[in-house]
């Protein structure tokens, strides 16, 4: 079938909209017309990454319509309401038979080489190959993924919040309810007030946690974390921030704390303002060229837990319909995370607000196709 999509075809450059074909189907993969897709800052890294294969359809946060099945599927059928995650995940391998599906070993090697879960595309166009990215491809009109990324909501789900589930909404809630299993009354520091650290406050909110403390360089973000559910705010730029957090937490330091900033000073912050037996779990990707320093004297003695996590530690089929029912029920803040609605036409407008340091950050510009 042809379809209008917007095609990265030179690293940093802007996306072209234009008319590409997308096949059919195959075994286990289903066929999605998207309705609505956040440009998250992934696709900015993407789009700039020199390792990116191209002609590539970027986007990895998508919600839509299943229009057909191929072979196989027993997950989902035609007219279900989905939201779409770009780690599909096999049930058979080590890391799946131990239930840390978010880890799976199938996803990875297709996810950099730009191809489905077979190693081929169902992108091309005048007989050419585009490649896929991170399974998804979302902007488009129309998309092809594994079964395993078809996560069914519920049909009042509006799509433009339910596309948001799919990365920094479930990312943040897993970093906080299934990462660090946040426990009620407990304290947290979240570090990193942006689509990731809000949604990682709105998870340990809903876990139960009686003090929750926001950490950022940016006073406008702090004022938004309030919003969705910090107690304090402790502005890392201005004076010693692991003496502040110790100060809130009767000198002892936060219970759970929760780095989403990709900063290795930021983690070893994270890290010193835990307090002893607590849990500190870093969320944001290092630079590798980087080096992350903790202090070396008595780290035996304080019995804490450094913890990396990818994707939040969330199991997408468990993970997604409860963030959409919590959503659905009053108890969780989507509606304020699609900062504006846009065309595919206007993608590149989105990329270029990355580069606006007076943008406001804390959600997501999302692309619309027509749906509710």
């Amino acid at each position: 079938m042809k379809m209008k999509a917007a095609v990265m075809a030179e690293v940093g450059a802007p996306l072209h909209i234009c008319e590409v074909e997308l096949a059919s189907p195959k075994a286990n993969e289903v066929l999605v017309k998207i309705e609505a897709t956040g440009v998250c800052h992934s696709d900015l890294n993407a789009l700039y990454e020199e390792t990116t294969p191209i002609p590539a359809i970027l986007g990895h946060e998508g919600a839509g319509i299943v229009v057909e099945v191929g072979p196989n599927v027993k997950t989902v059928k035609v007219g279900d309401k989905v939201a779409l995650s770009w780690v599909p995940f096999c049930g058979t391998c080590e890391f799946c038979q131990t239930g840390q599906v978010n880890l799976c070993e199938s996803a990875f090697s297709p996810m950099f080489a730009g191809t489905l879960l077979d190693g081929t595309s169902r992108l091309s166009q005048n007989g050419k190959n585009i490649y896929h990215n991170s399974l998804l491809s979302t902007f488009a009109e129309y998309t092809v993924v594994p079964e395993m990324s078809c996560v069914k909501l519920p049909s009042d789900m509006p799509f433009a919040q339910a596309s948001l589930i799919g990365c920094g909404v479930a990312t943040g809630y897993g970093a906080a309810v299934r990462a660090a299993k946040v426990t009620p009354g407990s304290t947290v520091a979240v570090f990193g007030i942006g689509g990731v650290g809000v949604n990682a406050i709105q998870g340990a909110r809903i876990a139960g946690a009686s003090k929750i403390i926001a950490c950022d360089l940016k006073e406008q973000n702090l004022e938004i974390a309030k919003s969705f559910g910090a107690t304090h705010t402790v502005n890392v730029g201005e004076g010693d921030p692991v003496e502040a957090l110790k100060s809130l937490t009767g000198g002892f330091g936060v219970h759970f704390a929760i780095d989403c900033t990709g900063n290795t000073n930021a983690a070893s912050t994270a890290w010193q303002a835990t307090r002893k037996g607590g849990t500190t779990v870093v969320i944001g990707a290092f630079n590798p060229k980087k080096e992350l320093v903790l202090p070396a004297g008595g780290f035996h003695r304080v019995g804490k837990i450094l913890k990396g996590s990818f994707y939040g530690d969330v199991h997408p089929f468990s993970d997604f319909p409860i963030i959409a029912q919590l959503y659905l029920d009053g108890k969780f803040q989507l509606d304020e995370l699609v900062l504006s609605r846009i065309q595919l036409e206007e993608i590149n407008r989105a990329f270029a607000s990355f580069h606006d340091d007076g943008c406001v950050n804390v959600g997501r510009t999302v692309i619309e196709f027509g749906g509710k």
